[in-house]
């Protein structure tokens, strides 16, 4: 149902769209138009009063998109969570687009291409495919790890700073995961230096760090292999003068049948809130 569209964006479109479709709610002079709508909710956040949703056509306002809108009380939050289809008024007035009622209609479902993970939709792209060794010499592949919920992330052993960072998010990730759910995770790190990260190199490092080999894996490769995975992954990695590399830090979640559903970017990641999302994304795969 079309595109994600900025707020600003939107409200100076709206006054050019007059379609026929879902019902419209008259006003009285003294008061902003309203109108009755229908959509799926794809994410709310009840803090700064935002709902993402998919909506149907609205009668002499939009077609059919998927947008921001403000809520205009927190209450109104209880019946907006990610996957409820839901009938609301939208108020169209100096504030801009403010939904000002919410009705549930008992009905959820996950748009195609998305999967639900916490109060949010997230659009899922396929992991690319790999074949590398691993820490103990071993080949190991995107085929081997199907079937298992994934957080994989890229770092290098004489990284000086950000790749012990996410090492450590990692492990006490590892480590705070419910017996239940862990036999059935598997964390993946991807050397970004493979010339130098043997698989004995990368073994020592994850030592080092704390990491638990039984369910996690360092990878290396051939050099012309592990670029390959950086470009498809999206991992940007530039080599400088001094011999050091900067690159993209970031974990990427991936669910059992090898979509890519979150990409946690930077360092301010809190392991708690990787494990919530883990265990989520694994209990529902399973």
């Amino acid at each position: 149902m079309g595109i994600l569209v900025r707020r600003h964006a939107a409200r100076g479109w709206a006054a050019l769209w007059s379609l026929a479709a879902f019902g419209v709610v008259a006003c009285g002079p003294s008061g902003p138009p309203t109108y009755e709508v229908r959509g799926l909710v794809h994410s709310a956040d009840a803090e700064s009063r935002d709902v993402v949703i998919e909506h149907e056509d609205i009668e002499g306002l939009m077609p059919a998109m998927t947008m921001n809108f403000d809520v205009a009380d927190a209450s109104l939050f209880a019946h907006l969570a990610a996957g409820n289809v839901v009938e609301f008024t939208l108020e169209v007035g100096p504030r801009g687009y403010l939904i000002t009622d919410v009705r549930a209609t008992g009905e959820t479902r996950v748009p195609e291409g998305f999967v639900a993970l916490g109060n949010a939709l997230h659009r899922t792209d396929p992991m690319p495919d790999f074949q590398l060794v691993d820490h103990t010499a071993k080949p190991l592949g995107s085929a081997d790890l199907r079937g298992k919920t994934l957080l994989v992330d890229f770092i290098f052993t004489r990284c000086p700073g950000p790749c012990p960072i996410l090492t450590g998010i990692l492990r006490d990730v590892q480590a705070a995961l419910p017996e239940a759910v862990a036999e059935d995770v598997r964390i993946v790190s991807i050397s970004l230096d493979p010339e130098y990260d043997t698989p004995v190199v990368l073994a020592d490092y994850a030592l080092k760090r704390g990491a638990g080999l039984e369910t996690w894996s360092f990878l290396t490769g051939a050099p012309e292999r592990v670029d390959d995975v950086l470009k498809r992954f999206g991992v940007a990695r530039v080599r400088t003068p001094d011999g050091d590399i900067e690159h993209l830090s970031a974990i990427f979640l991936v669910d059992a049948e090898g979509r890519i559903v979150r990409r946690y970017t930077g360092l301010d990641h809190k392991p708690e809130d990787l494990v919530r999302d883990v265990v989520e994304l694994a209990r529902a795969s399973g």
